[in-house]
């Protein structure tokens, strides 16, 4: 079961950070996103282009991070990897995310939900960073957990918003309603995963 629950999330992170990066680059901007959100993409595009690129980044580099195999068969490539993922995929995707925030469809609801969820992205990333400096390993896997579920907010959103719509909730209230809760359950379940496992000695 575990094995199928974490061969999902890997299908669905790949999947949205490959329809992002296709999107994004062959479309123009703005073409992938809700007609209302349309004039806040094109009055953004450094921001947005900066968001969407380093995010789709943390999401493929994100699972390898998390593969136990990875770490014991070639752990040069997961610190590499690792900081690829904080270094350009947390740090930057999450600095344009605190950008791109202030400008977001939905109001101050919705953007107080997406500044949070940046907010918490950097703040993890970098007590991630902090624990794995320090020489503390497992409190830098229980960071790494819950960073990688706030980066698969960007996957809830997309599964979010369409079944939202499918229910027959307008544009606007599903957004914001989207904005939190496309990461704190992910939070929340990271969160009973770290404390269902036993600690590793120190």
């Amino acid at each position: 079961m575990r094995n199928a629950a974490f061969a999902l999330l890997v299908f669905l992170a790949l999947g949205v950070a490959a329809y992002a990066l296709v999107g994004y680059v062959s479309l123009p901007l703005g073409a992938l996103v809700h007609p209302a959100m349309q004039p806040d993409f094109s009055a953004h595009p450094a921001g947005v282009y900066t968001h969407v690129f380093a995010a789709a980044l943390a999401l493929l580099l994100g699972p390898l991070q998390l593969s136990a195999r990875l770490r014991r068969a070639r752990p040069g490539l997961h610190r590499w990897t690792g900081r690829a993922y904080l270094g350009i995929g947390v740090l930057v995707g999450g600095a344009s995310g605190l950008y791109i925030a202030q400008y977001a469809f939905g109001g101050p609801w919705a953007r107080l939900g997406f500044a949070a969820l940046a907010a918490c992205w950097l703040a993890s990333g970098w007590l991630a960073y902090r624990a794995i400096r320090a020489g503390d390993i497992d409190a830098h896997r229980r960071w790494m957990m819950r960073n990688f579920a706030l980066s698969f907010a960007a996957v809830m959103l997309r599964l979010y918003i369409p079944a939202s719509l499918a229910a027959g909730v307008d544009f606007a209230t599903a957004y914001r309603i989207v904005a939190w809760i496309c990461w704190l359950p992910n939070l929340a379940v990271a969160e009973w995963l770290i404390r269902s496992r036993p600690r590793s000695p120190a």
